[in-house]
């Protein structure tokens, strides 16, 4: 029996292995052939790693917009966060909190509303923003944004919040707090891998989305980096070292966000959150 579990063991592990591999390889290619010169990577001299580290491709991006599309993008990401995280916060804390009519009928509707594919209200959202003024900047594409990771976010600060126990929030209040600083000082701590959580999703789904991007933004010098880099495709050839060196740079960002708190992720894979 040990041996056949030892036997199970290990082949749990090749499989883990194999699967990481699967995944990280992409990148590392990606990575190794940014420093590669053209004829290393489209012509006769073709090499698995390069023959030395050759900045070129990185120094071709300084001619294109590739720096106003990385700042954008990164406007977009921290407006975006911030919002939906300010009223997640409140949505969420209001549904875990209080009992009103309807409690149950609107947190349906908020979830319902991120089972609708993006393209459907591609329209809708359209028209709204030219109504409002947006089109053509980066705030109408923020809201955009934000209405989309906020049924997540709500959803989730609202799960957290309820294993928050009441007896804690209620002591404060009977101290002299108010309820928002009970909110800030009691309740959110222990509510805070929700919330890293969330930012997480939302950082990551408005880093890379490319349809609205692409729909609602006109001027070159607004656009995001997922649209930004579409347009350095050639018509007839494409510099793919210079896309490989893009590609890295886009990469880094959401690797050192997403390793500085995956710790928060895992908590509710673990089983972090209350249903």
């Amino acid at each position: 029996m040990k041996r056949e579990h030892r036997y199970a063991s290990w082949g749990a592990h090749a499989f883990a292995v194999v699967l990481v591999l699967g995944a990280v390889l992409p990148f590392v290619w990606m990575l190794l052939s940014s420093f590669k010169t053209a004829p290393e990577l489209n012509g006769a001299d073709k090499q698995l790693l390069p023959a030395s580290l050759y900045l070129g491709n990185y120094e071709k991006l300084a001619d294109t917009n590739f720096f106003s599309y990385f700042l954008n993008s990164v406007v977009v990401a921290a407006g975006t966060t911030t919002i939906a995280l300010l009223l997640a916060i409140l949505a969420g804390y209001g549904f875990a909190r209080f009992t009103f009519v309807g409690n149950r009928g609107m947190l349906l509707i908020v979830v319902a509303a991120q089972m609708f594919p993006a393209i459907m209200l591609a329209i809708p959202l359209f028209t709204t923003i030219k109504v409002l003024g947006l089109l053509d900047s980066l705030l109408g594409l923020i809201l955009v944004y934000t209405s989309f990771a906020l049924p997540f976010c709500i959803w989730l600060m609202r799960n957290y919040f309820l294993a928050v126990p009441v007896e804690t929030e209620e002591a404060a209040l009977i101290d002299g707090c108010t309820r928002g600083k009970a909110l800030w000082r009691v309740v959110l701590p222990p509510a805070l891998p929700g919330v890293m959580a969330a930012a997480v999703f939302t950082i990551i789904n408005a880093w890379e989305e490319f349809l609205y991007a692409n729909t609602f933004i006109d001027t070159d010098a607004k656009r995001t980096l997922s649209v930004g880099i579409n347009s350095l495709l050639g018509e007839f050839t494409t510099d793919w070292g210079r896309m490989l060196a893009a590609g890295v740079l886009v990469m880094i960002p959401v690797l050192v966000i997403f390793g500085y708190l995956q710790r928060y992720v895992t908590e509710i894979a673990g089983g972090g959150v209350k249903g």
